[in-house]
Formats: C-alpha cells, structure tokens, sequence
C-alpha cells in the first residue's frame, strides 16, 4: 500500500443525523432437523456511514459560517475519488483516538504490533489507518525506539521485552469508500445546496 488516501474534509454544514452501522457476515445453513449451523465469516465488522449536509455554499462570501465554497469543496473531493473507485480517510468526530491503549505484553521476539481501539471491555478490534502517534510506552518506561508502518501497525527497532506492558496513545481514521458513484446536490435556495445522503463503508487494508 503506498500513499496516503485523502481526508474527507470537515464542513460546517454536516448536520444531523448521522448513522454509523456495524456489520458483520454469518454463513447459517439450516438442516431439515430444524437445527442449524453458523460460520462468522468476519473477525471484525465492516462500517457503514451515512451523513447529511444540511447547508453548502457555492459562493465565497453569501453564507460564511458554511466555509467559502465548501459546495464546491464536497463536489470536487467526491470528484477526485472516481466515485466508488478510490479509497479515503474518515475522521469520526465520536470515534478518532485511543489514550495509553493496551497494545500488548512483549514476548522478545515480536516487533511489530496492529494498533487497536477498544470498544467496551470485552471487544478491541484493529483500527484503520493511524493517522498519527503521540506516545508509546515499554514496561512503563517512554519509548523513542518505534516507528509507524502504514497503516496501522507500531514497529520497534528492537523487540520488547518479554512481559513488558506496550502503551500507546494515538488519533486514527476509518479508510473508506463511497458506497455509490452517484451524489446527490440538491440547490434549496440561492447559493446553498444540501446532500440529504452521502453513504461510505469502511473496506479492509489488508
């Protein structure tokens, strides 16, 4: 993987509401018994996004607190994607960064380590894309031996001690796709447009 996707920009005019689906993959085969069987085809849920632009301006100085031209700032980063053809970053403002997250205990051999989120106590699963990295401790003890592997994985130069406790405080984004090649700009009054739906889905970076 080489690059870094674009960010969907932050407007002014994102308004409510928002929805942000979990979905997971189960094979059920049912018998003629009346029993059945499942296979969880996913390790981790795929997400689906679906937000409104309430207010959109096509000028640069009408309706300020909607950003100059942020219509044609929306347009054109839909534009530069091809649609569903390239990839992206999504910066959930609910759901963006991790403080001293468990990483993992050290075992002297491993070096490299996937960067997870947690969601309750009894769920972590892998985040997308790392956008940046503020800290990492080794067995409470600030480490400066680490870099960041695209796109979510803490490398050590020098594999951590066995048992040694990995912390790591670090801002990620969900990298998606948009779920349609068409988008639908809807003009409501002079120089100010709308997007009633603009849906996108996390996909896998590996």
């Amino acid at each position: 993987m080489s690059g870094i996707p674009p960010t969907l920009p932050s407007l002014a005019g994102l308004g409510w509401s928002a929805t942000k689906i979990p979905r997971w993959s189960t094979r059920v085969a049912k018998h003629v018994s009346g029993r059945e069987s499942r296979v969880q085809n996913f390790a981790y849920p795929l997400y689906e996004f679906e937000l409104v632009y309430d207010g959109l301006d096509s000028s640069g100085s009408h309706y300020p607190g909607l950003g100059a031209y942020s219509l044609q700032a929306l347009m054109g980063f839909f534009q530069s994607l091809g649609g569903q053809f390239a990839p992206f970053l999504y910066v959930d403002p609910t759901d963006n960064y991790a403080a001293n997250q468990f990483v993992a205990l050290g075992d002297g051999a491993t070096s490299a380590f996937a960067l997870q989120r947690p969601l309750s106590s009894a769920f972590l699963e892998p985040v997308g894309w790392v956008t940046g990295i503020s800290g990492v401790s080794v067995g409470g003890v600030t480490s400066t031996g680490w870099s960041l592997q695209t796109p979510n994985t803490l490398a050590f130069a020098v594999p951590p001690a066995v048992n040694a406790p990995i912390l790591a405080t670090f801002a990620y984004a969900f990298y998606c796709r948009m779920s349609e090649d068409a988008l639908e700009f809807e003009q409501f009054m002079k120089h100010l447009h709308a997007v009633k739906s603009f849906k996108f889905s996390t996909i896998r970076t590996s």
